[in-house]
């Protein structure tokens, strides 16, 4: 059975926290802190995930055979297949620009939204 408690001062979510031998819960909002309305005592288990892979960094130097490929015609030899990846070029309040790079040939193009 999960029970989800919510503060009565802010509204935030209120989460089981260990405080000697018991459980209490604390605000994440306001730090609030108080008894759960159950009667019965229950056990707080900590779970921790590893990551099972690592984050794959692609940089102008490394192969981009690694990269996701899209439907889309290459200007210079008219190949129909690209890789492509996103970077924020501009301003941040201006949407990120689409760079492609040709399969066939490697030729590299950008696109502007």
């Amino acid at each position: 059975m999960v029970l989800i408690e919510f503060c009565k001062k802010c509204g935030g979510l209120l989460l089981p926290k260990k405080s000697g031998k018991k459980v209490i819960l604390v605000c994440r909002a306001c730090g609030w802190k108080g008894v759960t309305k159950l009667k019965k005592e229950f056990k707080l288990s900590v779970f921790e995930q590893k990551p099972t892979k690592e984050i794959l960094v692609v940089d102008k130097k490394s192969r981009v055979d690694v990269l996701p490929k899209t439907q889309v015609q290459c200007p210079k030899c008219e190949n129909r297949e690209a890789f492509w990846w996103m970077q924020q070029t501009r301003a941040a309040d201006e949407p990120a620009t689409r760079f492609f790079r040709c399969t066939k040939c490697g030729y590299t193009w950008r696109e502007y939204e």
